[in-house]
């Protein structure tokens, strides 16, 4: 089982250490000899009770941060197994079960004290531990990785799924977008910062230095989140191009060899990447600040910027066209579109023949197969992207994040993405979510009641 340690720089790792050494001075002498790296059953007592030194509280701040930063660094020398026996002791006998809750509020009935108390005592004892080293040096980024590792654990340990969950109101509190920085980078922050920035592009992989650096040009644009307790570490960041109209073609937009424009002339910031970099950060959202924050930036800072658009994936579209040709057959498409198809193949009909061309490598290469196929899986990515679950939710996840934060679905971009992850995604379509700052908090509110707020062009695609 990977780390989230190991996929961070091994400088992160080594300043949790060295962090944690200095803050743990005079703690071994309490807490007794090293655990071993696996972590053996004879060494669990021995980790019960340094957790248990720690949840006593015994002297003052100093004191109890002093052990918890010997905890920490006693679970950095563990090998991955030991790491993992660590985590499921913690979450398997130090977090708080309905039984144990139940107790807890009996026993705070039968005495006067005020509702805090009770709010105090019905907080896991994991979770009490490891609100500790917020005052640690690197204590919240040490959090922040443990809780990866629980989301991982979780998949099959119920103890671990429910302690990364207790921490999430925690994390939530901590990482409050009120304490965020918002910094723009660029082709002169830190090294080390930039390399970040390679490492956690989630959207489209950064190939080159050439690559970053045209990311980072004068008609780029790419802001962070930051917290004061992980200055080295980004959040999410937003990487946004500066154009003249709305971009609906990321290989062009991302074209290393290309132009650069005057950012002075252009009218439109497109937002093409959003990307989370903290795993253990996972239900914590700060993408829908961030990009208010950074639309606001740019309208301070570039006057002549109008309009604030995404150029985004569209990740469960090819999943639902492959679905419901598999399933619906025919009954998809009309007359109209089964007749379209006859001229361009005699292998298959109907239904069966969109599936037989779409197995065509690069069919879209082929005008006549182009031709046949743009208006049908139009129409079906249109009709998508406005419809929603039985939760009032859009479909798709990125048009709900979007629809969420008080965007609209602006226009549906063919071949948008003729990369091998935009074929896979969605036939290689791609969209673009329009923000209208006056509007914002409308369409928030609209998507909210369970309406998605389209434009007239994709509500006339989807009845086509």
């Amino acid at each position: 089982m990977a780390l989230p340690f190991s996929n961070t720089a091994g400088r992160t790792l080594e300043r949790l250490r060295n962090a944690f050494v200095e803050t743990a001075r005079g703690a071994r002498e309490v807490v007794g000899a090293p655990l071993r790296p696996d972590l053996p059953d004879d060494d669990i007592p021995r980790l019960r009770n340094r957790i248990d030194a720690c949840l006593e509280g015994k002297g003052g701040v100093t004191a109890r941060r002093a052990r918890a930063a010997e905890l920490g660094e006693a679970y950095l020398s563990l090998s991955p197994a030991g790491r993992k026996k660590f985590l499921l002791t913690l979450a398997n006998e130090y977090g708080l079960s309905r039984d144990d809750a139940m107790a807890e509020i009996e026993r705070w009935r039968g005495t006067k004290a005020p509702p805090r108390e009770l709010a105090r005592l019905l907080e896991p004892p994991a979770v009490r531990l490891l609100r500790e080293f917020v005052g640690v040096p690197q204590g919240v980024k040490f959090v922040v990785d443990l809780r990866a590792e629980l989301l991982t654990l979780g998949k099959s340990d119920a103890a671990a799924r429910t302690l990364s969950d207790d921490l999430r109101p925690l994390l939530g509190a901590w990482f409050d977008v009120g304490f965020l920085d918002l910094v723009q980078i660029d082709w002169r922050s830190p090294a080390a910062l930039l390399e970040k920035l390679v490492a956690y592009e989630a959207v489209h992989a950064i190939r080159s230095w050439r690559d970053l650096k045209n990311r980072l040009d004068s008609d780029r644009r790419c802001f962070a989140f930051f917290h004061p307790r992980m200055p080295d570490e980004p959040l999410i960041f937003v990487e946004v191009a500066l154009t003249r109209g709305m971009a609906g073609n990321v290989q062009r937009l991302l074209d290393a060899k290309a132009e650069t424009s005057d950012a002075e002339g252009a009218n439109t910031a497109i937002f093409y990447s959003i990307s989370n970099c903290q795993q253990g950060l996972a239900g914590i959202s700060f993408g829908n600040f961030l990009i208010k924050r950074v639309a606001e930036r740019l309208a301070g800072d570039l006057p002549n910027i109008k309009d604030f658009a995404t150029l985004s994936p569209i990740p469960g579209l090819r999943r639902h066209i492959d679905e419901r040709l598999k399933t619906e057959g025919d009954a998809v498409l009309s007359q109209a579109e089964i007749a379209s198809l006859v001229p361009v193949t005699n292998e298959a009909s109907g239904a069966a023949a969109v599936r037989h061309l779409l197995d065509r490598p690069v069919w879209w290469e082929v005008p006549a197969i182009d031709k046949a196929l743009r208006p049908i899986l139009s129409r079906m990515a249109a009709r998508y992207l406005i419809s929603t679950d039985e939760r009032g939710r859009a479909l798709d996840r990125v048009a709900h994040f979007h629809l969420g934060n008080g965007a609209i679905v602006e226009r549906l971009n063919w071949l948008g993405d003729t990369s091998a992850n935009g074929l896979k995604q969605s036939y290689a379509m791609m969209v673009n979510y329009r923000y209208k700052l006056g509007e914002v908090d409308a369409n928030h509110g609209a998507y909210a009641a369970g309406k998605v707020v389209a434009s007239r062009e994709v509500r006339a695609l989807a009845r086509a």
